[in-house]
Order: structure tokens, then C-alpha cells, then sequence
């Protein structure tokens, strides 16, 4: 007889294994009025892939095959002296931006303040107008008055002094009082030539009056002149804001090019290999290094075509470690293979390997620490049994 190889592999053992009724070669543990399927297999875990989002030539790697590491901690540092060199000059143009949009701003408030100043200044400039007018009218009406009673004056006084002139020659009044008419006729020619004077100002004045009465008029084409400028300053302004705007976009992504440079963890979890060294010149999407969950492990097993039935996602399960074969360690279903697959190749039994099986993995959910990639383990489905079939 050949004797039996000494290699069986997990898979073998379990088609074996799967043969037997219900609940046996089981392992201690299983609660009482429950049935199991026996699995075996080994214990595994999804592995994840760290590569960098960006090229570079890789300038430190932190970690090596097995180091245990915490989310957010540094893995591998790449060069990047063009990314902080263009991340430095973004920087700067931002700068310049915001000093911009800032005199923007500024310009547009002074314009603003100015446009407040001529609508204030348009409402009293009518009623300031109206105000010199009337005044003016007045001044005039009383220049002229007051020429009309001077040429008034003029006339009585001149024939006054005629009347008496001829009176004094006659010797009927002393000469004395001929001669002071003869002066109040002087007097009043100048008071006339005088009030003359002040109905050409007074007309002037009216004149002037009149004109201001088109300062509102001017104002309001000076508030539309401002107005235009004021819409122009904020057009400015919001087109630097874009481009402020713009500027930090631009910013925040080589900000982000320069965060992709330190490669980090990105949960915790175990190294389990590492595929590049410093002074290596990757580029974007090349894995650097592999990881683990080690609280994401799971037992990867298969379970016989005919017994798939009683397995369900969610159902318990009970884990047993080579290390430790008498303590159950908790996992539940999380995965059935949609299809039904034969046994692995790798099984040394011939026959074996027509059978179909269906993959199974459970999740488990305790044992951390203790349970490692790779390690073999043996698994009891729990199926509850029911009333009806206790009877």
C-alpha cells in the first residue's frame, strides 16, 4: 500500500470531515438542542493595497513586514521639490489676489461714500436754489423801489430848486435857501445813480440765482457718472474674487499633492509586505506596501453542496484555534459564495475533488491578537434546531 502523504491540506480534511454526521470530529463548545456544520480552513483577511496617489522617488519607508501600525501614521515619505516649489508660488499668487480684491473693496466703498455725498448734496442744492431765487426776486423788487422813489426825489427836489431859484432872484426868499435845493438836487442825482447801481446787482444776483436752479440738474448727471463707476469697481471686484478664488482652488489642490507626498495609514492594522525601498522611483497607483485589518480577519472555509441550506449570513458561529482548541472564539457568517464551485485543486484525494462545495467566510469576532494570517482553525455553523424537528 502507498502510504498516505503526509501533506493534507485544510480542504481535505474538511471534505472528510464534511462526510460525517452532523456534529461529528467537532471541537468542545457547541450548545446543547443546536446541530453544527463542521468547517475547516484557515484564518485570512482582505488585504489592502497602499500605493500613492502621486509619482515620486521614494525617500524614507517607516515600516517593515509585520510592524503594527495606527491610522494616520507615516508609512513612506516621497520627494517632491517641483510640488513645493509650485505649492510656494500658488501661495504667492494668492497674496497678490487678496491685496487686490482688498483695493477693490476699498475703491468700491469710497465711491459709494461719494455717491451718498452728491444725492445728499442734489437735495439740498434744489431747495438752496429756490432759496436765492426768491431772494434775489426780492432784492431786485426792492433796488428797484427804492430807484423809483430816488428819481421821485429827483424830480420834486430839481423843481424845487427852480421855484425857488426864481423866487430868490425876485427877492421874495432869501438866497441861501435857493442854493440848499439847488444841493438836494445834487443829493438825489447821486442817490439815483446809486439806487441804479443796486438794481444792476440785484439783476445780477437774480441772474446767478437763476442759473443755480440747474445745480440739481447737474448733480444728477454727476450721481449717473458715479453710479457707472461704482458698477464697474464691483464688476473688478468680483472678477478678482474669482480669481482669488481660482488662485486658492488652485492652492489647495498642490496643498493636497503635498499631503500625498507622506503616504499614511489609512486604518490600523499589521504590514504584511513591503515592495519598495528609498531611492526607488515610483509612479502614481504602484502599491508600496500591503496591509491588514487584524480585527477584519475571517475563517475562509467551504461547506458540502447538500448542507449550504442551513447556512445563512448573520448565523453564529464558533472558531477554534489550533493554539487554543478548547476556547470558542465568537464569529458570525459574513459572506456566502454565490456559486457552488468543486473542491480546490490542491486536494490530494482524487476523489475528493468532484465533489462541488460552496466558500463560506466568517467573520470573526473576538480572539484578537491571537488569531494571525495563514493560521489554521476549525469552525462550528451553529443551526438552531427547531420544535417540529426535535419531535
Amino acid at each position: 500500500m502507498n502510504p498516505i502523504p503526509k501533506m493534507i491540506t485544510w480542504a481535505s480534511l474538511l471534505l472528510v470531515l464534511c462526510l460525517l454526521p452532523a456534529g461529528l470530529g467537532c471541537r468542545g463548545g457547541e450548545e446543547a438542542g443546536a446541530e453544527a456544520i463542521f468547517v475547516s480552513g484557515r484564518i485570512e483577511g482582505d488585504e489592502a493595497n497602499i500605493a500613492p496617489k502621486m509619482g515620486g522617488r521614494v525617500v524614507e519607508v517607516a515600516v517593515r513586514e509585520g510592524a503594527t501600525v495606527r491610522q494616520g501614521d507615516l508609512l513612506v515619505r516621497l520627494s517632491g521639490k517641483q510640488t513645493l516649489a509650485s505649492r510656494d508660488e500658488a501661495a504667492a499668487r494668492v497674496s497678490v489676489a487678496q491685496r487686490r480684491f482688498e483695493q477693490a473693496g476699498q475703491q468700491v466703498s469710497v465711491l459709494d461714500a461719494r455717491l451718498q455725498q452728491l444725492q445728499l448734496q442734489e437735495g439740498q442744492s434744489g431747495v438752496e436754489a429756490e432759496g436765492r431765487m426768491a431772494q434775489a426776486e426780492g432784492q431786485l423788487a426792492a433796488a428797484r423801489a427804492e430807484l423809483v422813489r430816488s428819481q421821485a426825489d429827483l424830480e420834486q427836489n430839481t423843481a424845487d430848486a427852480a421855484r425857488y431859484a426864481g423866487l430868490a432872484q425876485k427877492g421874495a426868499v432869501p438866497q441861501q435857501q435857493a442854493e440848499q435845493f439847488a444841493t438836494k438836487v445834487s443829493t438825489s442825482r447821486a442817490m439815483v445813480e446809486a439806487a441804479g447801481k443796486q438794481v444792476a446787482a440785484a439783476e445780477g444776483a437774480l441772474a446767478v440765482a437763476r442759473a443755480s436752479l440747474d445745480d440739481p440738474k447737474i448733480r444728477a448727471a454727476e450721481i449717473l457718472s458715479l453710479r457707472r463707476q461704482i458698477e464697474e469697481a464691483k464688476t473688478n471686484a468680483r472678477s478678482v474674487r474669482a480669481e482669488v478664488t481660482a488662485s486658492e482652488a488652485f492652492l489647495s489642490r498642490l496643498d493636497a499633492d503635498v499631503e500625498d507626498l507622506e503616504v499614511t495609514a489609512p486604518f490600523d492594522g499589521i504590514i504584511i509586505t513591503r515592495a519598495a525601498e528609498p531611492g526607488q522611483v515610483v509612479s502614481a497607483g504602484t502599491t508600496l506596501l500591503t496591509m491588514v485589518d487584524p480585527q477584519q480577519l475571517y475563517l475562509r472555509g467551504f461547506v458540502p453542496e447538500g448542507e449550504i441550506g442551513n447556512v445563512k449570513v448573520g448565523q453564529r458561529v464558533e472558531v477554534f484555534l489550533d493554539s487554543s482548541p478548547q476556547t470558542a472564539i465568537p464569529a458570525e457568517v459574513m459572506r456566502i459564495d454565490p456559486e457552488a464551485m468543486f473542491t480546490p485543486e490542491n486536494t490530494y484525494f482524487k476523489e475528493d475533488r468532484v465533489k462541488q462545495v460552496v466558500g463560506v467566510k466568517i467573520l470573526l469576532k473576538g480572539g484578537y491578537g491571537n488569531a494571525k494570517l495563514g493560521m489554521p482553525a476549525d469552525g462550528n455553523i451553529l443551526i438552531e434546531r427547531s420544535a417540529t424537528q426535535g419531535e
